[in-house]
């Protein structure tokens, strides 16, 4: 038996991450340096490409209950609307994963609350 010289394995190399790690913030309470954020839908995109983002959100995982008629947040009753709440309850839940608000750049983040009477969006 005639020992083989050792065969030379390159080394792994990862794809660089999609978007910057972020070292994860301690909240502390009454507000202490976090900013909320929520992400809704642009107003000035085209309802059929709302729609199709929309659905996809929905069933993707987003609670899209309270969008359905006789929902605590089918008022007021706009795509726009409906869609930015569907948006933000998928980023909401899909973001410790890595999802994003952008939904193909239909989408955006704020930090105003786009909560209103009886309909609540929730928020980071």
């Amino acid at each position: 038996f005639v020992p083989s010289p050792p065969v030379f394995q390159p080394p792994v190399v990862f794809p660089p991450p999609v978007k910057p790690l972020t070292p994860p913030t301690i909240g502390g309470g009454g507000g202490g340096g976090e900013q909320r954020t929520w992400c809704v839908a642009k107003p000035s995109v085209p309802d059929p490409i709302l729609e199709e983002a929309m659905n996809y959100a929905c069933g993707s995982g987003a609670d899209c209950g309270p969008i359905q008629p006789n929902g605590q947040c089918y008022q007021p009753n706009s795509l726009v609307a409906h869609a930015s709440y569907a948006f933000n309850s998928y980023w909401q839940r899909t973001k410790v994963a890595g999802a994003t608000c952008g939904f193909g750049g239909i989408a955006m983040l704020v930090t105003v609350d786009p909560s209103s009477q009886g309909c609540h969006f929730v928020g980071n």
